[in-house]
């Protein structure tokens, strides 16, 4: 059995250091959500803290069941999985209907359990997802990833005095170029090492010019396990749960499409019992996520970029990825001095990140046959609507609740959006026109059959007059006009010209 790339190990060392630089590169996206979800309850620091050491160590266990797997859980993919970004509004919606964090915990574990049981019906889908559909998701999940950059690279504190300061961009653009640097030289090590080590060596620079601050390092315990229901019972409200399980629809489809696009990148094959076990590893842990105080579970699309721009496969890399969060959420002075980190440095590295998510599609899309098809109009509307929540963030506003939930991500728009017209006009035939649109024609010169129904063996135009295959031209004559027969040998080509 030829092993698959995924399967490689790298040995304790490279796994540490590349598990190390997937942390790095989604540990601002798997606090923003606890930190969010905890200032809206009205939570002190401290609970707020414990709320982002279980969110890591839920992270750590879940990665563990996503790249090891387990019997029908577990996709065997180097994918980083945490705390879902997309359950954000609904569960301050929730919090600000009175329900708090125990109707959370309540609505996440229901809406998983209803997820868990409905996977089948999305691991029979791919055949749905073809490189017209992926392609156009990954270049989306790139692009759309684009603004978190762009934050990050500012500041990441829109009420900072100094967000989008030429300091903070100046350490963004410096990390990035440091990226760049060590991607250049001809050490495949450092090559891919290159995001930590630019990580490391800004973090440096931004320490010794005063924009690093490690003073809280050692404030606060060293070591705490997650206590099971610290933050009280979940309670269980029908109208959470109906919001909560929209949110998992689009945890569903965003985590389908990053399963896929992480198969595409690394070149093996994700079948739909692959990606059912994926999606059950989403819900299992999302469905145990509450007892220790965090919340929806998926993979992060950031660490998809990684490991497009790294080139390093090896799901045993991201494993230890997962035991490093683990180790941070029991260790909450790791996860301090991680914190220290300045957020324009993770921009810095975060531009060629999410760059290479979206050249990754690129490139997927250019393995599409775009010939005398609407191929080309479903990549442009299926990205098209991908950018709409990126661009406009209050475009759904006035949209049925369930409706923008589901759109509001840009992810799971340009999914929604890409298979369904890729099965209106690829699957079902009924009222498809056999006259090509603008947009199918204006790809390549096509005839009708019509046109090419005169035509014989050996026919050649010459000069803009048709001649048969024993050299003899063959009268022509324009559109509108008749002409009488001129025998049985006697040959007229309407509408050539």
């Amino acid at each position: 059995m030829e092993k698959r790339p995924e399967d490689e190990n790298l040995g304790v060392g490279a796994n540490i250091a590349y598990g190390f630089q997937h942390v790095l590169t989604m540990y601002g996206g798997i606090i923003a959500v606890p930190l969010i979800v905890g200032e809206a309850a009205g939570l002190p620091a401290s609970d707020i803290g414990l709320l982002i050491t279980a969110c890591l160590f839920m992270g750590g266990l879940a990665t563990l069941l996503q790249t090891l797997g387990l019997p029908f859980f577990g996709c065997q993919l180097p994918l980083v999985q945490g705390v879902s970004f997309a359950g954000v509004a609904t569960m301050i919606a929730i919090v600000n209907t009175g329900g708090g964090l125990p109707s959370i915990f309540g609505a996440v574990m229901a809406a998983s359990l209803l997820g868990l049981l409905i996977t089948p019906v999305f691991s029979k889908v791919i055949r749905f997802f073809p490189p017209l559909v992926t392609g156009s998701v990954i270049t989306t999940i790139g692009l759309s990833l684009m603004p978190v950059a762009a934050h990050w690279a500012m500041g990441g504190n829109k009420q900072s005095p100094d967000f989008g300061s030429m300091a903070n961009i100046g350490l963004a653009g410096l990390t990035l170029a440091i990226v760049l640097l060590l991607s250049k030289l001809g050490s495949a090590a450092i090559s891919r090492l290159s995001i930590l080590l630019a990580i490391v060596i800004g973090t440096v620079i931004a320490a010794v010019t005063g924009a690093a601050d490690f003073s809280q390092v050692a404030q606060g315990p060293m070591f705490a396990l997650p206590s099971p229901f610290y933050f009280g019972m979940p309670t269980f409200e029908t109208a959470a749960i109906v919001s909560m399980f929209i949110v998992i629809i689009v945890t569903l489809v965003e985590t389908s499409a990053d399963i896929l696009a992480v198969g595409d990148i690394i070149e093996t094959d994700v079948d739909c019992k692959r990606l059912g076990n994926g999606l059950r590893a989403d819900m299992l842990s999302s469905l145990i996520a509450p007892v220790f105080g965090s919340f929806t579970q998926s993979a992060f699309a950031q660490n998809v970029g990684l490991v497009a721009v790294t080139g390093v496969k090896s799901r045993y890399v991201v494993a230890f990825g997962g035991l490093i969060l683990i180790t941070l959420g029991v260790l909450p002075v790791m996860g301090r001095l991680v914190a220290c980190v300045p957020t324009a440095v993770l921009g810095g590295a975060g531009i060629v990140l999410f760059g290479t998510v979206a050249a990754s599609g690129i490139r997927t899309l250019a393995k599409v046959n775009y010939s005398n098809n609407m191929n080309l109009i479903i990549v442009a509307t299926a990205v098209s609507a991908g950018m709409i929540p990126v661009v406009a963030p209050s475009f759904y506003d006035h949209f049925p609740t369930w409706f923008a939930t589901i759109f509001h991500s840009g992810i799971s728009s340009a999914a929604v959006v890409a298979i369904v017209l890729n099965l209106l006009f690829n699957h079902v035939s009924m009222g498809n026109s056999d006259q090509q649109s603008v947009f199918a024609a204006g790809t390549e010169r096509i005839l009708r059959e019509s046109d090419i129904a005169c035509l014989h063996e050996g026919d050649r135009v010459v000069d803009g007059k048709l001649y048969d295959a024993d050299g003899r031209e063959v009268p022509v004559i324009p559109n509108g006009h008749t002409m009488s027969s001129g025998g049985p040998n006697h040959q007229t080509v309407p509408g050539a010209a």
